[in-house]
């Protein structure tokens, strides 16, 4: 029986095993193994593909700095509708932007191009805005709305999409954690991203997602994050990240960008004068001139 072969720094590789890259004087083996090899102190650098949110802070703490696409991602929120479209929405503009069919000049014959994968927003909580939608990157012909009329039929679709290969935006407020499993599992297969948005209690469960933030809103027009789950440490603490829409942003004015201040306490009730009884602050409440 013949020796297996060892690997060497010489010993070439076939187009399926392309050559790593590595430090000088270090095998080629314990290269592959440290590509491969996740440490619970370190955030996880895997060969998956991954989509840049948009936001430097949040990709610098996010493994593979972005998104992950072969994997479902939670976003645990207090209200539905309004804060997962400004986080979401850069990273869903670049990712339908690598979308676009590629353009032919001269005389060159037209190939069929591939045709393009949609965004299926599944149970959302609004219908959905185009005008509002369009005005952060996303053109209607990309959307694909989804009115489920049970939470099983919002999960059957999700399911399907996410087999599909589109990206999937989906709210689940009764998902169970099984349910999720199963929804993970389909998007070990999916290159495009898959969304979770659901109540920020859920976040007491357990979860098969291996990405799970909370989304809070910030002063003024920014968002609070916090990573609940990820591949690497504990995240200490919350992230600042400025999420004002791109078409909002020219009709602010400087004092707008920032927080407003607090508003001053009421006064105690023994020092506030005392109202009359019957007294409106309606344009009703003027007093009757009799002739």
């Amino acid at each position: 029986m013949l020796p297996a072969p060892t690997l060497t720094a010489a010993t070439p590789l076939s187009p399926a095993h392309p050559r790593l890259t590595r430090p000088p004087g270090q095998p080629l083996l314990e290269a592959h193994l440290a590509a491969r090899l996740w440490r619970g102190s370190s955030l996880g650098t895997t060969a998956t593909p991954t989509l840049s949110s948009g936001f430097a802070a949040l990709d610098a703490e996010l493994p593979g700095s972005g998104w992950p696409l072969r994997a479902v991602t939670e976003l645990l929120t207090p209200q539905f509708g309004v804060l997962e479209w400004r986080l979401l929405a850069p990273a869903l503009q670049r990712w339908w932007n690598t979308q676009a069919l590629p353009a032919t000049t001269g005389r060159r014959r037209h190939t069929a191009a591939p045709a393009l994968r949609s965004l299926l927003l599944i149970n959302p909580p609004h219908a959905p805005h185009l005008p509002g939608l369009q005005a952060l990157g996303l053109p209607p012909s990309a959307l694909i709305w989804v009115d489920a009329t049970a939470p099983a039929e919002a999960l059957w679709a999700a399911e399907q999409a996410i087999k599909s290969r589109v990206a999937v935006l989906a709210w689940l407020p009764e998902a169970r954690p099984e349910q999720i499993r199963r929804l993970q599992i389909s998007a070990l297969s999916s290159d495009a991203p898959a969304f979770l948005v659901r109540p920020e209690r859920a976040g007491q469960q357990s979860s098969a997602a291996p990405l799970r933030l909370v989304v809070q809103p910030g002063d003024g027009w920014a968002l609070d994050v916090h990573l609940l789950k990820r591949r690497g440490p504990a995240h200490e603490g919350w992230l600042t990240l400025p999420a004002v829409p791109g078409a909002v942003e020219p009709l602010l004015t400087a004092a707008r960008r920032k927080p407003q201040p607090a508003p001053a306490p009421a006064p105690s009730p023994a020092s506030a004068p005392a109202s009359p009884p019957l007294e409106r602050a309606d344009a009703l409440a003027r007093a009757v001139l009799h002739a």
